[in-house]
């Protein structure tokens, strides 16, 4: 499914990592569950392995998931260096480190 396609995800106001907490209004984690729950469907279904996970979902050296991402206006290019990111990241990125450019 791409982005278009996809059901709207509706947080339920428990913690979708399975530990049965209440979330705040909007969530679908309490704080740092996200990434206990990354790190389990790692373990789960991919060998606790990224590359394994970027394999299987046919990236790698082979086929860039970068330009894939910058491809599909997912993700942006810095516009003074190679990074890329989210357009959030890109903000953060540009006044962390491009901050006298920008002036």
């Amino acid at each position: 499914m791409s982005h278009d396609d996809s059901p709207r995800l509706i947080p339920t106001g428990k913690c979708w990592c399975g530990c049965d907490r209440d979330t705040s209004l909007g969530s679908f984690f309490t704080r740092g569950h996200d990434k206990m729950a990354e790190a389990a469907i790692l373990a789960l279904k991919y060998e606790g392995s990224v590359a394994r996970l970027l394999d299987e979902h046919g990236f790698g050296p082979h086929n860039s998931l970068k330009e894939t991402a910058l491809r599909a206006r997912v993700w942006e290019q810095c516009p003074h260096c190679n990074y890329a990111g989210a357009p959030a990241s890109i903000r953060n990125h540009i006044g962390k480190d491009h901050k006298d450019e920008e002036k």
